[in-house]
């Protein structure tokens, strides 16, 4: 499971001229997912994500998570997070799940990050073509693959 993390001042998600996310203040979470991935990966990353502390305390210290600062959060399937450029200019997707693999692990994935935050997190659209607006805070980007979870 890859997942790449934004802190945002802003970000929203619309599908066919229809907003479908919008947060002013948390985190945009864009996910992919490959076969290997368990419930266990779900329950790490998700922890992982509601508890870094990336968010300014009052001394403006990167201190605070975004369950600290009472955060939102969007998440986003998105399977080119597995894409393989090795070879040629063409990406290869061939890592990432198949719709009736990744479709319960996204769902589960949004579940256990409801969990973690006690309250709804909002999504995009699984295999949607979305728009995704963000204002990137700081910028602050972060890259986690729980395969080398460091």
């Amino acid at each position: 499971m890859r997942s790449v993390i934004q802190r945002v001042s802003q970000a929203s998600v619309t599908i066919e001229g229809q907003k479908v996310a919008d947060i002013q203040h948390g985190l945009l979470v864009l996910v992919g997912f490959e076969d290997a991935d368990t419930q266990d990966d779900i329950t790490w990353l998700t922890a992982k994500i509601a508890n870094l502390r990336i968010f300014g305390d009052e001394n403006g210290v990167m201190n605070l998570s975004v369950k600290d600062c009472s955060g939102d959060i969007i998440i986003v399937s998105q399977f080119t997070l597995h894409a393989l450029t090795k070879k040629g200019n063409r990406p290869s997707y061939i890592k990432a799940s198949k719709p009736e693999i990744a479709i319960p692990l996204y769902e589960q994935f949004i579940a256990q990050m409801e969990t973690e935050l006690s309250k709804k997190v909002q999504t995009g659209q699984f295999g949607a073509d979305m728009k995704v607006s963000l204002l990137n805070d700081g910028p602050v980007t972060i890259v986690i693959d729980t395969k080398n979870k460091e």
